[in-house]
């Protein structure tokens, strides 16, 4: 038998193929989409892969394998499965961190660990990972000191690394789950793929949202000016499909807090989809949301507005809930957290406002 194919696409690099991405998490996992030819014979799929793919290993693809991240023709398979003539492979594996990141120690608010994970609070103004202009001081360089921290058994190969499955923009604060073993990794990178982890959201935003709660759908793709940011195309005509749901839990006339939760999970979808509504996140400057948008013109309403961005000169944006199966245990675990201090001394200042009219 012989294994006859072709790789149609590989990206890892999200500048690489911005409308192909599927979520936001798309970019910290190698994605391969490979056609058997016409004149394959049937092998099984491990095989076929592996001989395609010379570059991972076998035991990449089993844990691929086991947690539903290989697909044929939009169908998860087994490794026993026989590639067929046509057949369009798909599998995607986590992405590994670069070999030159040197650990550094960065306190981590750990708030849940075992051994398959972390969960964790991160903090306004951390960058998850290495990127342009941020070479250090991230989320993974501090993941890194802390694994080689961790005690392991004599003699074992050490397999802990920084596993990313899912990330927060620089200035959004909240929950986030790390895998610990690869295994732990894939699966819980097929959840977040799969949208079957769920995250909710508290979000300040500018104006009176005038329903109680509501459905935003409008695809999300590059902004076709500025391809640092995104933007809403409620046509259709590019991106990808994104849906936000949100109910307002307080108002306060010029601004609301409203919760949000995805139904998918497309880069900067919640900020992208309020501007959109016309509810920019308070403070947000990529987006317009940290100048004042709403309310009267008078001294005293200006200066506290402008006290309240002071003391949160970020998108008012933080993941409060997050909730997802374990990987080992099959357990369904669920994380709450505290609104951070720099929105809740808003909110207080809002909150005093209001009361004195």
């Amino acid at each position: 038998m012989s294994e006859k194919g072709h790789l149609i696409r590989h990206y890892s690099d999200p500048d690489q193929y911005p409308q192909d991405r599927e979520s936001e998490e798309d970019d910290l996992f190698d994605h391969y989409t490979l056609r058997a030819t016409k004149g394959q014979s049937p092998v099984r799929i491990d095989k076929f892969l592996a001989n395609l793919l010379p570059f991972t290993t076998r035991s990449k693809i089993k844990t691929a394998s086991q947690t539903g991240s290989i697909t044929v023709n939009g169908k998860s398979v087994k490794l026993s499965y026989k590639v067929q003539p046509d057949d369009v492979v798909k599998i995607m594996m986590p992405y590994p961190p670069p070999p030159r990141l040197e650990p550094e120690e960065i306190p981590l608010d750990i708030r849940y660990e075992d051994d398959s994970l972390i969960v964790l609070h991160k903090p306004a103004g951390m960058v998850c990972h290495p990127a342009f202009g941020h070479r250090s001081g991230t989320l993974v360089h501090g993941l890194l000191w802390h694994f080689d921290q961790l005690p392991q058994p004599k003699g074992e190969e050490k397999s802990l690394r920084p596993g990313l499955v899912h990330r927060l923009d620089k200035d959004t604060t909240g929950l986030m789950v790390v895998a610990k073993s690869e295994y732990a990794m894939a699966h819980l990178s097929k959840q977040f793929f799969d949208r079957t982890s769920d995250r909710t959201y508290l979000a300040l935003v500018w104006g009176d949202v005038k329903e109680e709660e509501g459905r935003i759908e409008a695809h999300i793709g590059r902004h076709p000016r500025d391809r640092k940011l995104y933007d809403a195309f409620p046509d259709g005509s590019t991106g990808k499909h994104a849906v936000t749901h949100y109910e307002v839990l307080e108002r306060f006339g010029v601004l609301t807090l409203i919760r949000c939760k995805l139904e998918t999970g497309r880069t900067h979808q919640i900020r992208v989809h309020l501007k959109y509504l016309g509810h920019p996140l308070f403070g947000d400057e990529t987006y317009g949301g940290d100048k004042v948008l709403a309310g009267p013109p008078h001294r005293r309403y200006q200066q506290m507005i402008r006290n309240c961005l002071a003391l949160a000169p970020r998108q008012a944006l933080h993941a409060k809930t997050l909730a997802f199966t374990h990987p080992k245990t099959g357990e369904r675990l669920a994380f709450d957290s505290d609104i951070p201090a720099d929105m809740e001394a808003v909110l207080e200042k809002l909150r005093v406002w209001r009361a004195s009219f």
